[in-house]
């Protein structure tokens, strides 16, 4: 004869489908954190604006010159960021209107605009040759050849830096500088 008492049937039901309820919660939750991960997803405020380089370019065998004749030095140890901008000869208005944003840019970091250079591959525009972050840095081609997709027919892209001398970034002509100051202000808070 059976001790459990025909009242206490549905109470143990009712007991197992509840566990089996929280396994089902909890695997489940997993499961679909586990396909939103490998599919790449992402909330859109942890997403950069510019295209992240798969690999970086290393600069760090081609060290830039700046236009008096000096060595630039990548100097890992300052943790020194750089938006570096390469445009092309024939690039006039447009470059004016980018190295203002640059500068507009720069000034909105604040008390971190000492952590942020903007290097300029040959003479920049006279407009803004006055501002502290500017860093000229003479025509070199093969730096200029080491930038990915540096010769768009669409405009002058712009490339963040890292302090060691990788290109991580890639900004197409025509971005959104709030979405680069946004990405660099994530990247100035690893340290």
């Amino acid at each position: 004869m059976n001790a459990t008492s025909p009242a206490r049937l549905p109470s143990r039901s009712r007991g197992r489908w509840t566990l089996i309820a929280l396994f089902g919660v909890f695997f489940g939750a997993m499961a679909l954190a586990g396909v939103l991960r490998f599919s790449g997803w992402q909330p859109t405020s942890h997403r950069n604006t510019g295209q992240l380089l798969q690999p970086p370019a290393d600069l760090r065998a081609l060290p830039p010159t700046l236009a008096d004749g000096q060595p630039y030095p990548w100097n890992p140890n300052d943790r020194t960021w750089r938006i570096l901008v390469a445009p092309s000869a024939s690039c006039t208005s447009e470059c004016v209107t980018l190295s203002q944003g640059l500068g507009k840019v720069w000034q909105l970091f604040g008390h971190n605009a000492d952590n942020v250079e903007i290097l300029w591959l040959g003479t920049p525009p006279a407009e803004v040759q006055g501002m502290p972050a500017l860093r000229a840095l003479r025509a070199q081609p093969d730096l200029r050849a080491a930038l990915p997709a540096v010769d768009d027919a669409a405009g002058t892209p712009v490339y963040v830096i890292d302090p060691n001398g990788f290109v991580i970034m890639r900004y197409a002509p025509g971005f959104d500088m709030a979405g680069l100051r946004k990405d660099l202000a994530t990247l100035l808070k690893l340290k």
